[in-house]
């Protein structure tokens, strides 16, 4: 079920976890051309804040680094907080996605477990943490991790960005759009990984995995919001 955000205020309150909302615009033909709205899972509804996650994987991006020739080996420690995806996320993503009357919407979110040690944040947009992930969702099973990319997402970038698509041969990495069966992508969370130069991210079979190099170049981004109600 799908719900234009123009009919918001009289949809809010009976939206189920499990729904899909579209809400902002971001590209997702190759070419990047396109301005197509964006579909949002809901994860919770509180009654008085409705906490979404994007459907599919918007973007191919570093957890931190820039550069077309960085490689895995060229990660830094970092936090959460002073990562480039945060940066990109509250800045160029969060105003292209979001017209000014569509940001009266979201909230600024607390977020906590960043990695142990790490410094807590808030944030307009963001990634769930390795906690959330687990405990956030009304939506009973895993099957919700399952992501791919759009073609945009996809779509090798400038700064040597290239998301990787499964395809082997386990089909708990599959997911059927549109009547075919499409590989899955793995995806970024916020919190850090096994590492201070790693985070963790959502990687085969809807897994949760702690070792992800920041600075590799095949991680899809999810974006999550919190609306208020």
């Amino acid at each position: 079920m799908e719900h234009d955000h123009l009919t918001f205020p009289l949809l809010l309150r009976s939206i189920m976890p499990g729904e899909i909302i579209t809400f902002g615009t971001y590209p997702q033909t190759a070419d990047g051309t396109d301005r197509t709205p964006i579909k949002w899972r809901v994860l919770q509804n509180s009654g008085s804040e409705l906490s979404m996650l994007s459907e599919y994987i918007l973007d191919c991006r570093r957890y931190h680094g820039e550069g077309a020739d960085m490689t895995w080996r060229d990660c830094v420690d970092i936090t959460w907080r002073d990562c480039n995806l945060r940066k990109w996320l509250n800045d160029e993503f969060y105003n292209s996605a979001f017209q000014a009357a569509e940001k009266k919407w979201i909230k600024t979110t607390p977020c906590t477990d960043n990695g142990e040690g790490t410094p807590d944040t808030e944030d307009k947009v963001f990634l769930l943490s390795a906690t959330e992930i687990k405990k956030l969702s009304d939506i009973p099973g895993k099957d919700w991790r399952r992501a791919v990319g759009t073609d945009f997402a996809k779509a090798k970038k400038p700064d040597g960005c290239s998301l990787y698509v499964y395809d082997k041969t386990n089909k708990d990495n599959y997911v059927l759009r549109n009547g075919e069966e499409a590989g899955c992508s793995w995806w970024w969370l916020r919190t850090q990984g096994n590492k201070p130069s790693r985070a963790f991210f959502v990687g085969p079979s809807c897994s949760i995995r702690s070792y992800a190099s920041v600075s590799l170049a095949r991680d899809g981004v999810r974006p999550a919001i919190v609306l208020n109600l």
